[in-house]
Formats: C-alpha cells, sequence, structure tokens
C-alpha cells in the first residue's frame, strides 16, 4: 500500500495568514489537494498538522483521511515527515511526501509517478522539471528508519543525496511540481495559472 503524508503544519509567516485555508477552485487549498490524492491511486492519506490544526482538522473532517498532530512543527517539514511516517502501518511499502501548499499537482501527476515508480525498480522517485527536482516525493518505506534518525540539515533532500543510485528522476511537462505556495505573489501566480488552465 502507497501512504501520502501531507505536510500542512507550517505557520505560513510570509503568507500572513494561513494559506492552506485560502480559496483554490472553489475549494480551500489543503482540500483541494487532499481530493486530488483521494481521487488518485494512492491508498490512505495521513495529514500532518501543526499550527491552525482546529482549523484545518475542521475543513477536512468530511473527508476519509487520517489526522496526526505535530506538536514540534516549527522545527521544519522534516519534523512533519517523520510525525506522518511514525503512524505509518505495516501494510505500508512506500510513502508519497506531498506539500500542503502545492495546489496544482494533479491525480494525474499522482498517478503517473506511482505507475512509472512500480517499473523502475528504483527505492525513490522524484519529479523533475527540466532538469530541477521537485515535489512530492515518492520513497520506499524501507528508508523510514534512515529519515526517521537522518538529514535534520538537508531535509528529504539529503535522501536523495545519500542514495543517488536509487533515484529515478521522472522528467515532467508540467512546472507545478516545482511551485508552492509561500506569499501572497505565489498564490496569485498559482490561481491565475490554473484558472488560465481550466
Amino acid at each position: 500500500m502507497i501512504y501520502a503524508i501531507v505536510l500542512a503544519a507550517g505557520g505560513s509567516r510570509r503568507m500572513g495568514a494561513q494559506k492552506l485555508m485560502l480559496p483554490f477552485d472553489g475549494k480551500k487549498v489543503i482540500t483541494h489537494i487532499v481530493d486530488e490524492l483521494l481521487a488518485s491511486r494512492i491508498d490512505q492519506v495521513i495529514v500532518v498538522v501543526g499550527s491552525d490544526s482546529d482549523l484545518i482538522e475542521g475543513e477536512l473532517s468530511q473527508r476519509s483521511v487520517g489526522i496526526v498532530a505535530n506538536p514540534d512543527y516549527r522545527r521544519g517539514m522534516l519534523s512533519s515527515v517523520r510525525c506522518g511516517i511514525e503512524v505509518l502501518p505495516s501494510e505500508c511499502s512506500a510513502v508519497m511526501a506531498v506539500l500542503g501548499d502545492q495546489p496544482s499537482i494533479s491525480h494525474e501527476l499522482i498517478d503517473e509517478m506511482i505507475l512509472t515508480f512500480g517499473k523502475t525498480g528504483k527505492g525513490i522517485l522524484v519529479p523533475c522539471y527540466r532538469g530541477k527536482h521537485g515535489h512530492p516525493l515518492l520513497f520506499m518505506v524501507k528508508y523510514r528508519e534512515e529519515i526517521m534518525t537522518s538529514f535534520d540539515e538537508t531535509g528529504l533532500r539529503g535522501l536523495l543525496m545519500a542514495h543517488p543510485e536509487d533515484v529515478f528522476e521522472m522528467e515532467v511537462s508540467d512546472s507545478s511540481v516545482l511551485s508552492d505556495i509561500d506569499s501572497p505573489e505565489d498564490y496569485r501566480r498559482e490561481t491565475e495559472e490554473f484558472d488560465k488552465e481550466g
């Protein structure tokens, strides 16, 4: 089984408001992302919350997802990845780490990643646009312990650097794998791009 861990714990300091609760395609950003995952080949979705956890939990209360609280979310994204990994059941074989502020990813991209992953024989798959690594990241659960104990300085990038021989770079034609929302300018760009394509 492949589990998605959605990283939704950040405080949105640069945005000035909780970015995951901003409107996107008639929903909230976080709901749009979760719905894309639920529409994909992902088997289960876990959402890691921290800042504004009540808001985000309430927003997702009608979705079939697991919610995990990260009390140390100020320590960064890797701390949320670890919170998600800690609750994975034994039947989980692979993990997709998904940014909670990357609303332009689609279930089509997620499905393409999963199907490609199954054919590569590699333990890590990263989508790339024009040679640049993006998100989400898909990896075998065999790396669980290493992620729990390593890469404090580098985050999941460190996993790619530690195992280059086990990484498959999946080239995509859409720059959305490089795009997330950190500022009002980012949000404006993402909504305009999505509306244009829709």
